[in-house]
């Protein structure tokens, strides 16, 4: 991996690069979605991808001699999400905020790992982020790439009945079998029907999560002016086209 990445409101001390051209490994989504949202006992052979390619892969994303590889999804009006995969010598998570050039912070969505935070994102926002993608500029434009990449924040009790189709849609395009792609989405999901439930209150256009242990119990990167609060609100809440561009 090449291209030393800044992020300034991010840890000083750390050395990070991007990492989008992960992307074009099947071994990376498969890794991706075990290591976040699945059972790491199974056999990547089952779903296309070679053990080989698959350890190789889990050893990069977890190296802590290495820097800090780091996804970005920039979405509507100049925001982007980021996923970083953090490996130090005492934790290995993988983090997911959000960010604008000129807030001075940054919005938190949750993590996986030790001290596990989420959900993040509910389906409607997880949908209009994938489809969003802006002209030009870093990161990944590929949607089922940007949906499968922040997937790990889904939780949401009002999923479509869809929504396995529509993952498992991309995971085959990031190239797992397609015969065992459904079976895989099904199995990485959360359970339909169940909290957390979102809902916009008077305090923020910003929707929060009712899963005690969301981020989003409270607005994103509170603290940023109302006009970049119904900005970021805007971005997330899009307009419902998120589902049917996958």
């Amino acid at each position: 991996m090449t291209g030393a990445l800044v992020i300034p409101e991010y840890y000083e001390d750390v050395e990070l690069v991007a990492g989008e051209q992960l992307a074009g490994d099947p071994a990376f989504w498969l890794a991706h979605v075990l290591l976040t949202m699945g059972d790491q006992g199974e056999q990547p052979d089952r779903y296309g991808v070679a053990s080989s390619a698959y350890d190789a892969m889990e050893d990069r994303l977890g190296d802590t001699e290495q820097p800090w590889p780091v996804l970005r999804v920039p979405f509507d009006g100049g925001h982007t999400a980021y996923v970083v995969y953090a490996n130090s010598e005492d934790m290995s998570d993988i983090e997911f905020f959000v960010r604008h050039p000129a807030w001075g912070r940054l919005g938190f969505l949750g993590d996986c790992g030790g001290d596990h935070a989420g959900p993040g994102l509910s389906w409607n926002e997880l949908t209009t982020l994938a489809a969003s993608t802006p002209d030009g500029g870093e990161g990944l434009s590929d949607p089922s790439q940007r949906l499968l990449l922040l997937l790990p924040m889904l939780g949401d009790a009002d999923m479509p009945e869809e929504t396995t189709d529509v993952v498992a849609r991309a995971l085959v395009h990031c190239g797992i079998r397609a015969d065992a792609a459904h079976e895989l989405a099904a199995a990485v999901l959360p359970d339909p029907g169940q909290e957390p439930r979102w809902t916009v209150t008077d305090d923020s256009p910003i929707a929060v999560c009712s899963a005690p242990y969301s981020a989003r119990r409270v607005p994103i990167a509170l603290g940023i002016t109302s006009e970049q609060t119904q900005a970021l609100a805007d971005a997330l809440s899009g307009s419902g086209r998120g589902a049917a561009a996958l």
